[in-house]
């Protein structure tokens, strides 16, 4: 089955428009405040492989893992709005950051505190809508051109997320301390309400919501 190039054009901008690597750059900053450098780059690292495999497997399997685990969309919904609105307290009240400054001087990476998996990789890259996302655009060609095509799309994505977590030095320099509490802050709101939407959202599927 030949690929056309209007699929290819409608699978990038669907999922840089649903991971959006731009937005999450401020958001990566406050996650890893108080991480030296080499730290922060393990993590991008580490968050975008995890988040690309994630999303390899629902693309290739789709709907079945969930069913094989008994879990719907819905309720992966309402689950990963919990778990980010917990994220989000932190941020809101400065425990995290707080955290990380008594961590600042240890040579060593805390992996107790390691964001790398939760919330970066999932639910922030490979959130409900990536891989509800991935799912749909896999069936729209079924088969293993049209899957591989998806994941390529994909990874080229989540690359572009790693490269501006990279380069996330730099806007730190720019924004300051102060700037970076105000973010910290402003974030801690973004990630409540957008926490908030998702259980929204699943609620809505499961017919509770109006």
């Amino acid at each position: 089955m030949s690929i056309d190039s209007a699929f290819l054009i409608t699978t990038f901008v669907t999922l840089f428009v649903v991971i959006d690597p731009l937005a999450l750059v401020p958001l990566f900053l406050a996650l890893t405040r108080g991480k030296p450098a080499e730290a922060r780059r393990r993590i991008a690292i580490r968050a975008c492989l995890t988040a690309i495999g994630i999303l390899t497997v629902f693309g290739a399997f789709g709907e079945a893992v969930l069913a094989f685990a008994g879990i719907s969309m819905p309720a992966f919904r309402v689950a990963g709005g919990l778990l980010l609105f917990l994220t989000a307290l932190d941020m809101l009240f400065e425990r995290r950051t707080k955290r990380r400054e008594n961590q600042a001087e240890e040579a060593e990476e805390d992996d107790g505190h390691d964001p790398s998996v939760f919330p970066l990789a999932i639910p922030l890259i490979a959130g409900p809508g990536a891989i509800a996302s991935m799912i749909l655009l896999a069936g729209q060609h079924p088969g293993l051109p049209g899957l591989a095509v998806v994941v390529a799309v994909m990874i080229f994505v989540v690359a572009l997320s790693m490269v501006s977590f990279m380069l996330s030095d730099l806007m730190e320099k720019m924004l300051g301390k102060t700037g970076i509490n105000v973010i910290t802050r402003l974030l801690g709101m973004l990630l409540a309400a957008l926490a908030v939407q998702f259980v929204l959202d699943g609620l809505r599927d499961f017919g509770i919501a109006g």
